[in-house]
């Protein structure tokens, strides 16, 4: 079961499953053909609207599948509280972090094909990496004991951080170098923007500690260099059109900003406020309200750019579920899946004040 609250608005994309269909698409069926019952999945609807009514999130999407069977998709609230837009079943969301797991798959998909090593030393691959330095306790840069390894960028271990954390002093040291957490369109592209990440010293000794950071935009960028392919295409070509995921992209087309769910911040004394056209900060992040059309822009985001819909994320972690394939199309091999559910840090900390977050695997999130 998966559910995401992000930043005070909803992409909810609950997967259950007990078996998985070899060809089996997501079509609808009861929740009683699929062994679950109707009266209690109506409770969904009772557990969000105390976050509309109180005007916490304007509205949310659920989606629930099971045995590859979509037996519950229903919008709530609204996509746009000042127009009064009502939220639609295939709503688009920004889904923020959400994008990680698809750019590990990508990163997977090349170690299959052999064109990558989970222990390759990132500079082997993006040579700006080499000799980089790690931050001592007394905040002066030491030689890090071993380069980070694109299985380091994988698990969040490689030392490379968050800008928005703001630990000091790498928070300013990432603001000198112009470095940005990848909430926000820029100019340029992505690689260009990890060469930056390559000026600032890691926070960590690479494989010592967990840090949630800028580790997939990295990744991003090396599927870039390794695929020789831009990331918008490869995740089309590779990902999105074998799975069917219509509606995810990193920049909406104008046929369908319409469906575009308006961005909103809380307001400190209750209730919520539109963001506005200009990128918008809440805390240390920073969010670009207004999502560009594809043509006019060339920075994607690995760790954080992608929209995408309920249904369309429903299909992608079914393919999970299905061990790396769905309607036919594989994606990744069963191996490939077992590896990126495990643990791959150990008993390093992970965030000790989320309780059982589960990170340090492959796929980020699940």
């Amino acid at each position: 079961m998966q559910y995401l609250l992000k930043s005070r608005f909803v992409l909810a994309s609950l997967l259950v499953a007990s078996s998985a269909l070899n060809a089996a698409d997501l079509d609808r069926a009861t929740p009683e053909q699929a062994g679950l019952s109707s009266q209690r999945l109506e409770r969904v609807a009772a557990a969000l609207k105390p976050y509309i009514d109180n005007k916490q999130i304007p509205g949310g999407v659920v989606g629930v599948a099971r045995n590859n069977k979509l037996i519950y998709l229903k919008s709530f609230g609204h996509s746009d509280i000042e127009s009064g837009k009502a939220m639609r079943d295939d709503s688009i969301f920004r889904i923020a972090s959400m994008t990680k797991p698809i750019t590990s798959v990508a990163v997977m998909m090349l170690y299959e094909e052999g064109k990558l090593l989970l222990t390759d030393p990132l500079s082997k691959h993006i040579p700006e990496f080499k000799g980089i330095k790690v931050l001592s306790q007394g905040g002066e840069p030491v030689a890090a004991k071993r380069e980070p390894t694109i299985l380091d960028l994988l698990s969040h271990t490689s030392g490379i951080s968050y800008r928005f954390w703001n630990k000091e002093p790498i928070a300013k040291m990432y603001e000198d170098a112009g470095v940005s957490d990848g909430l926000t369109p820029t100019q340029g592209t992505i690689g260009e923007a990890v060469k930056k990440i390559a000026l600032v010293p890691l926070n960590n000794q690479p494989g010592e500690a967990y840090e949630y950071g800028l580790n997939t935009d990295v990744l991003g960028a090396l599927i870039e260099v390794v695929s020789g392919m831009p990331l918008d295409q490869f995740f089309k070509a590779r990902i999105f059109d074998p799975l069917k995921m219509k509606d995810t992209q990193f920049f909406v087309s104008a046929a369908q900003k319409d469906r575009l769910v308006s961005l909103y911040m809380p307001k400190p004394e209750g209730g919520l406020a539109k963001a506005g056209d200009e990128p918008t900060r809440w805390g240390q992040l920073v969010f670009s309200p207004a999502v560009p059309y594809s043509n006019l822009r060339t920075y994607f985001s690995g760790g954080g750019g992608l929209s995408s819909t309920v249904p369309d994320y429903l299909r992608f972690t079914q393919m999970f579920i299905n061990g790396g394939q769905l309607d036919g199309a594989r994606v990744l091999s069963r191996k490939s899946v077992e590896l990126m559910a495990s643990n791959q840090i150990g008993k390093l900390s992970v965030w000790d004040y989320i309780p059982h977050y589960a990170a340090g695997n492959l796929g980020d999130k699940f």
